[in-house]
């Protein structure tokens, strides 16, 4: 029964990070202009459709990569918030390097904005955390026997047992 509720935390977890990712990766490189103070503002229903298509994008990309890191941190007990923050990471550049193609001649991948490289990858750091502080602090834990009751102390020698 354990199992069954840590995949559903885990579950909600992956889909917290995956919007908070999307809410970063839409910010920084469709609008790069939030910077200038001076903007005007932008339609806000046009920022939840945007929003709600970059969650769709991050999380479908995102969920084979994820999962790998997902299934090595609880099958290691691996609870360090520098080890989501790393794995997060690895998973944003490996999303974005994902749809860059790469010519097997010269062995590098052709096209890369090092600008949208540096997005994927910090959103992927601030997606771990996310994960981190929903899923991963106990990351492990449904395989951890229940504690087990002590037993009552012995009664005192004198004592008469209750009719």
């Amino acid at each position: 029964m354990a199992l069954i509720g840590r995949i559903f935390v885990v579950l909600f977890a992956f889909l917290a990070a995956c919007f908070v990712a999307g809410m970063i990766v839409v910010g920084a490189v469709l609008y790069p202009e939030f910077s200038d103070l001076g903007g005007v503002p932008i339609d806000q229903s046009a920022i939840n459709v945007v929003l709600g298509f970059g969650f769709i994008f991050l999380s479908g990309f995102a969920l084979l990569p994820a999962l790998v890191i997902v299934l090595i941190t609880e099958a290691f007990y691996i609870r360090s918030v520098l080890a989501y923050a790393v794995g997060g990471a690895i998973v944003g550049a490996a999303c974005y390097l994902g749809l860059t193609p790469f010519d097997p001649e010269s062995l590098r991948f052709d096209g890369i904005v090092h600008r949208h490289l540096e997005i994927m990858t910090g959103a992927g750091i601030v997606a771990g955390l996310v994960y981190w502080m929903i899923a991963g602090r106990s990351a492990g834990a449904w395989r951890e026997p229940p504690p087990t009751l002590r037993p009552p102390p012995p009664l005192p020698s004198q004592s008469r047992p209750f009719s």
